[in-house]
């Protein structure tokens, strides 16, 4: 198998919140290109790895940035010791061999990027290689997912309607209370009272959004003070190195969460 380096193994811990596994098996089946949405940390690339692996379909995933060019993705010719030589970027792997191929925070990478993947998304799903003077047909298998954060949207970072609007979205967002202590509890192997204190640091972090912070303390970040709390870290502590310092300089908020851990400690 071509691809057979990009296969998940073993099975990713993801805790379904909603339908979500449902409504992207749906849309695998007919290969229905995706854009995941939600706050950053809430989970969206655990969740297509988990996908990846109980459809047994490789994943190539791809992180991407301001600087990020069409040819990053499609591919480009380069010198070796034979001459100059042809190598595939990760979209092409996908599209020739059959994965998903999830590009992560679409909206980073510069706007004329995101047309290459439009001949993708219809009925064509094909991929010109203009460089190369190849068009490659999309192997059965493929499959583009893309996410973004739709909190960090503006004028300049968001999607063109022409691109929108061929994708079907599924909607992330931070679990109920309990389920989120339990992933929690889970993934950073602290109790469940722990997890819950950890929470309610992270609920006065979120009602802070949009008054001081762009966002609050995401998932991933509680699992990495419960990890710090886990290797014998007091609370404090760990809240400290893994939430308020990562989240903001600003001295007022630094102490408005203060007052929360405190309060949970």
């Amino acid at each position: 198998m071509p691809l057979k380096e990009y296969l998940i193994l073993e099975e990713p811990y993801y805790r379904p919140v909603g339908k979500e596994v449902e409504h992207f098996t749906a849309a695998h089946a007919d290969r229905m290109p995706l854009v995941l949405k939600g706050p950053t940390g809430c989970g969206k690339t655990r969740f297509v790895e988990y996908m990846a692996y109980k459809l047994k379909i490789p994943m190539i995933t791809v992180s991407c940035h301001e600087d990020m060019t069409a040819s990053d993705l499609v591919g480009r010719f380069l010198l070796d010791a034979e001459g100059t030589v042809w190598h595939d970027g990760p979209l092409t792997l996908a599209v020739r061999y059959g994965a998903i191929c999830y590009l992560d925070e679409i909206v980073e990478a510069r706007q004329d990027t995101s047309v290459v993947i439009h001949s993708l998304t219809d009925h064509r799903r094909m991929l010109s290689l203009e460089k190369k003077n190849e068009v490659i047909k999309a192997h059965s298998d493929f499959h583009l997912v893309i996410s973004y954060n739709p909190g960090y949207q503006s004028v300049l970072k968001d999607l063109k309607e022409s691109t929108k609007q061929r994708f079907g979205a599924i909607n992330f967002s931070y679990p109920e209370p309990e389920v989120e202590a339990e992933i929690i509890a889970r993934e950073s192997k602290v109790d469940l009272t722990v997890a819950r204190k950890l929470l309610k640091i992270a609920e006065r972090s979120r009602n802070l959004k949009g008054h001081g912070l762009e966002e609050g303390c995401s998932t991933r970040m509680l699992i990495h003070a419960g990890r710090l709390i886990n290797r014998g870290i007091p609370l404090g502590e760990a809240c400290e190195i893994a939430l308020v310092s990562p989240l903001t300089d600003d001295l007022d908020i630094r102490r408005a969460l203060g007052s929360a851990i405190a309060a949970c400690a």
